[in-house]
């Protein structure tokens, strides 16, 4: 029996057929009785009604039939090769498997599926007739999981026929590819593993990458093409699939996450994570965006839609915490740092918390930085644009240097300054709408008591107001004072000189603005006016 298609079982079907006792066929041994029923030329040529006619029938009236069945067959013809392939067996399996992936949703059952089962019990109706009711949509991925099963080298026929056939969404097909990956890809790669697991799985992943979709800005998830990056790192996968990557990547960047940015670095780069080939998916990512815009403006006008602003903060997030991950590396160079930092554009960022952190690490796990280089990497950010929780930090770590502590603790000082000169205005506000409630009280004092009631109401509400605004600015400048004794004893002297030049600095712009409120030719020449004095002058003109 040495080269019998399908072996002795095969040839057992053949010889009852022959002898007019009953065979059963089905999914798991037809393809063995085709085979073998070939070889022994059991043809309509020699007797009508022959296996070979009588099995034919079966394939098309029940096997291509049935989803579940056509793929079983398609998994049996690769042990009969190449008998099954002659014979157009496994063309006219995959032909059948992709006609029904284009299948209505609507008219598929999870019963009807490979792998997934119906998980709703049967209901009594009042006719006594039991029935499955479904109680979810069959999603259009729903056959993604089924052909899962299949060989890389069958899966990939099945796609490029599913594909060819132009009815089938881009993002499902990115949805199958990603499905057949979790299942065939392991979550980890050791480089221990044998050469010839090695060689399988660049295989499988230069396989999936060519079948791509199309449509390189729709389909596949970014998160999924990293995956795919990663694996083909290391594994070694070709120069020219790698680049399709990177390319696919680079126009959806602003959805990945941290982890998915940590692609493992490769000889002869000596840092942990390949921060060279996210920085080439940053520029490309950047320049599209430039070009879109580009675009966008000479169609639309000069100006930043909403959507596209949001994308960039997540681009800024996402750098920003990409460059947190990667500053514990030993072995980045300040370069690298640098350049990925100011790959990214000011708008990216609009709160730097996240830059100041990953600087703060940096500097933390690089001890041996000289002065210029603290300065050069501390100059990447902006110390007008941290919150005040990343100000009160960096107040008081010691690893910045001296020049961007007081800048930190200067604006700071103006910050807090603004605050108070904003409650002083709006105390004032209060004052002189109390003035102006006055007047119109004494030019209605003719009026009916319950308007005389409904005014002096007014007045007290207001000026409860102001009593409560000067308490808070009491307040305010209580706790801006308290909070300068938290700070080291090099910050506080810091902050101590800033905040009494910055209290001189208001205090000589209410100056100023209360004496201009005075006519020019009110003063002698030579006289000045006082902080007091001007004082004094508007509270009279207020009385």
């Amino acid at each position: 029996m040495v080269g019998f298609p399908g072996g002795p079982k095969a040839f057992e079907i053949c010889a009852k057929f022959c002898y007019g006792m009953i065979v059963t066929l089905n999914a798991y041994n037809v393809v063995a009785a085709r085979c073998a029923a070939e070889y022994l030329e059991m043809t309509e040529d020699v007797d009508r009604g022959n296996l070979i006619f009588k099995i034919e029938v079966f394939l098309n009236s029940s096997i291509f039939r049935s989803w579940k069945d056509s793929i079983i067959v398609l998994q049996t013809t690769k042990s009969l090769l190449p008998w099954s392939e002659d014979l157009k067996i496994v063309g006219r399996c995959i032909d059948s498997i992709a006609s029904k992936t284009s299948v209505d949703p609507a008219s598929i059952t999870w019963s009807y599926t490979y792998n997934r089962k119906l998980s709703v019990p049967d209901k009594i109706v009042e006719e006594g007739i039991n029935f499955r009711e479904k109680i979810e949509s069959v999603p259009k991925d729903w056959w993604v999981e089924d052909i899962c099963e299949l060989d890389i080298d069958l899966y990939k026929r099945v796609m490029i026929t599913v594909k060819s056939k132009g009815r089938m969404d881009g993002k499902v097909i990115g949805e199958a590819l990603k499905t057949y990956a979790v299942r065939w890809l392991p979550n980890s790669f050791d480089e221990s593993v044998s050469d010839a697991l090695t060689c399988r799985y660049k295989y499988l992943v230069e396989t999936l990458i060519c079948l791509l979709p199309p449509d390189k800005g729709v389909g596949c998830l970014c998160s999924f093409l990293l995956k795919l990056l990663k694996f083909s790192v290391l594994v070694g996968v070709n120069d020219s699939p790698r680049e399709d990557l990177v390319k696919r990547i680079s126009l959806k960047l602003h959805e990945a996450s941290v982890k998915d940015l940590l692609v493992p670095a490769r000889p002869p780069q000596n840092t942990l994570y390949d921060v060279e080939l996210i920085q080439c998916i940053v520029n490309r990512y950047m320049m599209h965006e430039k070009y879109n815009q580009d675009e966008k403006n000479k169609a639309n006008g000069d100006f930043i839609l909403g959507h596209e602003h949001v994308t960039l903060m997540n681009l800024g997030k996402l750098i920003d915490g990409y460059l947190a991950e990667i500053a514990h590396d030993t072995n980045l160079t300040i370069s690298s740092f640098i350049d990925l930092s100011q790959s990214i554009p000011d708008s990216a960022r609009p709160i730097q918390d996240g830059l100041y952190k990953a600087i703060d690490i940096y500097l933390k796990e690089h001890p041996s930085l000289t002065k210029a280089e603290k300065k050069k990497i501390c100059g990447l950010m902006d110390v007008k644009k941290l919150t005040m929780d990343a100000s009160m930090h960096a107040a008081q770590n010691e690893r910045l240097p001296l020049r961007v502590v007081v800048q930190v603790l200067f604006f700071e000082q103006v910050r807090a300054a603004s605050g108070v000169q904003a409650l002083n205005n709006n105390a004032r506000d209060t004052s002189n709408s109390t003035t102006n409630t006055d007047e119109e009280w004494e030019k209605t004092a003719a009026d009916d008591n319950k308007s005389l009631k409904k005014q002096m109401s007014r007045m007290k509400i207001k000026d409860e107001d102001f009593r409560k605004n000067r308490k808070l600015l009491k307040k305010n400048s209580k706790s801006t004072k308290s909070g300068v004794q938290l700070l080291p004893s090099r910050s506080r002297r810091i902050f101590d000189r800033l905040w009494v030049v910055g209290r001189g600095h208001v205090e000589n712009r209410s100056s100023e603005t209360s004496g201009s409120s005075q006519s020019p030719t009110s003063l002698a020449p030579g006289d000045t006016k006082s902080f007091g004095s001007s004082s004094r002058q508007r509270r009279h003109s207020i009385s």
